[in-house]
C-alpha cells in the first residue's frame, strides 16, 4: 500500500467513526456545536485574513475579515434556527412525515482566492447536519487552511463534537486527492475552486456539489441612476482585489448613455486603457497557452498590474478599463479575470446591449451571475428573463450580491451552484439544507377505494383511457 493510499484510508476510517457518533446527537447538541465554531472563528477573523493574504499575496486583508464576518456570523445567523435533526416536518393530509438524515463524511476542496472563509463556512454548514467534513485546501492556502481549520476543530471538540470530525488533509500530491474522491466512504464531494479540479471531482464517480466559472456582465440601462450604479460596480469590482468569482467583468451601455457613463467612470478614478494598453494588459491578464486568466494577476492590486504589463496609470486609479469591440477568443480580456480589470462595450440600441450580455454570459459564465441597474420594471424581468445565469443582482453590487446576506436574502454561501448550463446540480448557493438526506415515512392513505376497482380491467385491451378515467373517478 502506498504512503498516499495509507494516509487516506487513515483519514477516511476516522471519519467513518465520526459519522457513526455524530448520526446519533440531537438537535440541541448539535446547535450547541455549531454556535461554539461559529464564536471561535469569528474571534479570529483578523488573524486569519492577514495569514491569507500574507500566504497567499493575493487581495485585501480588510475585505478578507469581512468575508470571514460572512462565513462565520452571516452563515451562522442564516442557518441557526434550521431543522437538520429527527423530523423535519409531518403532514397530517398526506401522512407523509420528513426526517433529516445525515449523509456522512465529506470532502471538502476550498479554494486559493478566499480560503479562511470557504473552510470556516464549509464547517459550519457540515457539522449542522451532523456530516464529518475532511478539508482540502489549495496547495498555496495551506498554512492559513488549516490554521482556520484547527481553530474551529478545537472549539467543536470543547463543545462536545466528536472526535474528527474536522480533519484536514497532509501535504499531499494529486494521487492523494483522487484517493480521496473517489473512496467509497466518501458521502459528498463540496467542491469549490478551479475549473479542472471541480471537473475532477464530477469525474469521480461521488456525488458532487460544485461550482462553475463567472463572467459577470452588467448592464446599465438609460432608466439607472449612473452615479449609483459606477459606485456600486467599483465597490464590488475592488472587494479583495475582484477574487470573487460573481464579480463584475464586463459593463455593457447603450450609445445614448456611454459617454454619461464613461466620464462618471473617470471621475470615480478608473483608467481607461488605450488600444495599445489593452494589448500590454491581456499578454499579462491572459495565459496564452491555456487561454484562460494568469495566475500572476489574480486578486492583485491595479498598481501591481500595471506595473507586469509595463504602463503607467494614476496613483489613485481604482479599475483598469478597456473598451472591446467584440466578444470571444479573439478579445482575450472578454473572459473571466480575477481582478480589478473590466471590459467596456457601448451598442448602438438596447437590443445589441442585450444581446452583448448573452455573448459573455455564455462565453464562460453560464448558469452564474448577471447583473443589471436600471429603474425601469420591464427592463428588469426582459434582462433577468433572457439571462443563463442562477443569481441576477439588480441595482446591487455583485460580488457582495450573490454571496447572499448582505444586499439580500440569498443564503450566505461560498459555493455558488450554476445549474446544468455550469454543470452543477443546481443553481442555488449552497448551504446547511443541501448536506441532509430527507427519508419519508409514508402511510397508507385512508377511506380510498382505488384497489376496490377491478384491476384485471387493466388487462383488457378494448379498455379505453377514458374508461379508465370515469372507472377511477368513480372508486377514488
Amino acid at each position: 500500500m502506498s504512503k498516499d493510499l495509507e494516509k487516506a484510508d487513515e483519514l477516511l476510517q476516522r471519519a467513518s467513526i465520526a459519522a457513526g457518533v455524530f448520526s446519533q446527537y440531537d438537535q440541541k447538541q448539535v446547535d450547541h456545536i455549531v454556535k461554539k465554531v461559529y464564536e471561535a472563528g469569528f474571534n479570529h477573523r483578523v488573524s486569519l485574513a492577514k495569514m491569507a493574504t500574507e500566504e497567499t499575496y493575493m487581495g485585501v486583508w480588510q475585505h478578507k475579515v469581512l468575508k470571514n464576518i460572512l462565513a462565520t456570523k452571516m452563515v451562522f445567523e442564516n442557518i441557526k434556527d434550521e431543522k437538520t435533526v429527527s423530523i423535519l416536518s409531518h403532514d397530517e393530509l398526506t401522512g407523509i412525515t420528513e426526517i433529516a438524515q445525515p449523509l456522512g463524511p465529506i470532502f471538502a476542496i476550498t479554494p486559493i482566492t478566499n480560503p479562511t472563509s470557504t473552510v470556516m463556512y464549509k464547517i459550519l454548514i457540515c457539522l449542522k447536519t451532523r456530516n464529518p467534513i475532511i478539508i482540502s485546501p489549495h496547495r498555496a492556502a495551506r498554512k492559513c487552511s488549516r490554521e482556520a481549520a484547527r481553530i474551529c476543530y478545537e472549539a467543536a471538540l470543547q463543545a462536545g463534537a466528536p472526535e474528527d470530525c474536522i480533519q484536514w488533509v497532509p501535504k499531499s500530491s494529486q494521487d492523494f486527492t483522487q484517493i480521496c474522491m473517489t473512496d467509497p466512504r466518501v458521502a459528498l464531494i463540496l467542491a469549490t475552486g478551479g475549473t479542472g479540479l471541480v471537473q475532477a471531482a464530477y469525474k469521480s464517480g461521488t456525488p458532487t456539489l460544485g461550482v462553475g466559472p463567472g463572467n459577470v456582465p452588467v448592464f446599465i440601462d438609460e432608466s439607472a441612476d449612473i452615479s449609483f450604479a459606477v459606485e456600486n460596480i467599483i465597490s464590488s469590482k475592488t472587494f479583495d482585489n475582484g477574487t470573487i468569482c460573481a464579480s463584475e467583468q464586463s459593463i455593457v451601455v447603450e450609445k445614448k448613455i456611454a459617454e454619461k457613463v464613461i466620464t462618471e467612470f473617470k471621475n470615480q478614478n478608473c483608467y481607461f486603457l488605450s488600444p495599445d494598453e489593452i494589448e500590454k494588459v491581456q499578454r499579462k491578464a491572459i495565459d496564452m497557452y491555456s487561454g484562460m486568466m494568469s495566475a500572476q494577476i489574480v486578486g492583485q492590486s491595479v498598481q501591481q498590474i500595471a506595473e507586469l504589463a509595463g504602463i503607467t496609470v494614476p496613483s489613485n486609479t481604482k479599475i483598469l478599463m478597456a473598451h472591446l469591440d467584440g466578444v470571444g477568443k479573439k478579445y482575450p480580456l472578454s473572459l473571466e479575470i480575477l481582478a480589478p480589470i473590466l471590459t467596456f462595450y457601448v451598442k448602438e440600441n438596447y437590443q445589441q446591449a442585450i444581446k452583448t450580455c448573452i455573448d459573455l454570459n455564455y462565453l464562460g459564465g453560464i448558469g452564474h451571475t448577471a447583473g443589471i441597474y436600471a429603474n425601469d420594471n420591464e427592463r428588469i424581468s426582459e434582462f433577468a428573463e433572457l439571462m443563463n445565469a442562477g443569481r441576477v443582482v439588480v441595482n446591487t453590487p455583485s460580488a457582495q450580491g450573490a454571496v447572499g446576506g448582505l444586499f439580500n436574502m440569498l443564503n450566505p454561501s461560498f459555493t455558488l451552484g450554476c445549474g446544468a448550463g455550469g454543470k452543477n446540480i443546481t443553481t442555488e448557493n449552497i448551504t446547511a439544507i443541501h448536506l441532509i438526506n430527507i427519508k419519508r415515512i409514508c402511510l397508507r392513505r385512508l377511506n380510498r377505494r382505488w384497489f376496490d376497482f377491478d384491476q384485471q380491467k387493466f388487462f383488457d385491451e378494448n379498455l379505453t383511457a377514458d374508461d379508465i378515467s370515469k372507472e377511477y373517478d368513480k372508486n377514488y
